[in-house]
């Protein structure tokens, strides 16, 4: 019998604007307006690894965690990236290994890793901290509720606020919980009206978190959501936004420096015979979508993987065998030069003290995970 790490893999393999009203106060006129950066390999991984975790930590290291491997009963430990070395070395073993996960920065420098799938495949409701200053993984207080694929959201007064996912029985997840890092300790907040997995949630400048898209169901009972919802942390609720143009799920969203926010990709029930190049940007000041630009590529599996650049344009890094560069300037988008071909669906990507961005795993081309490991460079 298959393991559900298994099963998750084969599920996930099968069936993979206007002008903006600000610019970065880094960008100047003269800069070359479609200058895409370059894509470069890096060192590789010790592991291969998809639906892991890429988190930048205050010293410039990036600590990559979790996954899956694609071999049965397997999940990945974790590594350290060292920027000036370009290598990954072991990381500390973690508390439980574990994928399809959330790890969540704290203000403290801390990093909080929470739920997903066990090695063995399990639902799992417990969380730990990572501590750059000791290098070690310590368990935290558990989650109220097992949940994979969960959305983790940063919240302003330091809360960490997790979002619906999957739980015990393939259950889809209304539900969120709220951690507190004071305490170590989780405690059930409002409910989405909706049950929700492979959503995507970004904190506004307001405090509020916005929740979009994602599914509910499997196979022919799968429902895809073109709705929104709102997440106030002041009345600890969610009210209904309004939708998008289209379904999505599978897709990503990111904050762009003007306070609205992208939404990028994603696919219709037909999954990799359905990946969109749309995108849409939700204005908070209206509450309302309009359509964006069309990519250059179709992504999907790509949440968290769109990184706001130091001069505002937006790099697009996962979902696709190329990245690609937003410009909310002039609403275009373009192709990263280099040779480098990607993974695409699943990787994980954290921002470097240096306007560098790192790429890690993923898996895609009829390939499982990989150990590769790539390097984004703006100019």
């Amino acid at each position: 019998m298959l393991t559900r790490s298994l099963i998750l893999f084969f599920t996930l393999s099968c069936a993979s604007l206007g002008a903006c009203q600000q610019r970065s106060a880094a960008r100047t006129d003269g800069d070359a307006a479609a200058t895409p950066g370059t894509l470069a390999e890096a060192g590789s991984m010790a592991t291969a690894r998809a639906a892991h975790t890429a988190t930048a930590l205050p010293d410039g290291r990036v600590l990559v965690a979790g996954g899956f491997t694609g071999e049965e009963n397997t999940a990945a430990g974790a590594e350290i990236y060292d920027q000036a070395a370009d290598r990954f070395a072991p990381a500390a073993p973690m508390i439980v290994r574990r994928h399809s996960h959330s790890a969540t920065p704290l203000p403290d420098g801390r990093v909080l890793l929470a739920g997903g799938y066990s090695a063995s495949g399990e639902y799992l409701a417990s969380a730990e901290l990572y501590d750059p200053a000791t290098a070690t993984f310590t368990p935290t207080g558990a989650m109220t509720v097992a949940r994979a694929d969960q959305a983790a959201v940063l919240l302003r007064d330091g809360h960490v606020l997790m979002i619906g996912g999957v739980g015990q029985g393939w259950t889809f997840l209304s539900s969120a919980e709220l951690y507190d890092p004071g305490t170590g300790r989780f405690t059930l907040t409002g409910a989405m009206h909706e049950p929700r997995e492979s959503h995507a949630a970004v904190r506004l400048n307001d405090g509020r978190v916005l929740v979009v898209g994602g599914h509910r169901g499997r196979g022919a009972s799968i429902h895809l959501y073109q709705s929104a919802e709102l997440y106030d942390p002041a009345s600890g609720t969610f009210t209904p936004a309004a939708s998008m143009g289209i379904r999505r799920h599978k897709h990503d969203a990111v904050l762009l420096p003007s306070g609205l926010v992208l939404v990028t990709g994603g696919t219709d029930e037909r999954d990799n015979a359905g990946i969109y190049r749309s995108t849409e940007l939700f204005d908070p000041a209206t509450g309302e979508f309009r359509p964006a630009g069309e990519m250059k590529l179709a992504r999907y599996k790509h949440r968290g993987t769109s990184i706001v650049l130091g001069d505002g344009r937006v790099l697009l890094a996962g979902g696709a065998v190329q990245a690609e560069v937003y410009d909310p300037g002039a609403g275009t988008f373009a192709i990263a030069r280099g040779e480098a071909r990607m993974a695409g669906q699943f990787s994980a990507v954290a921002p470097l003290m240096d306007g560098r961005v790192l790429i890690t795993g993923g898996y895609g081309g009829n390939r499982g995970p990989r150990n590769r490991a790539w390097l984004f460079r703006p100019r």
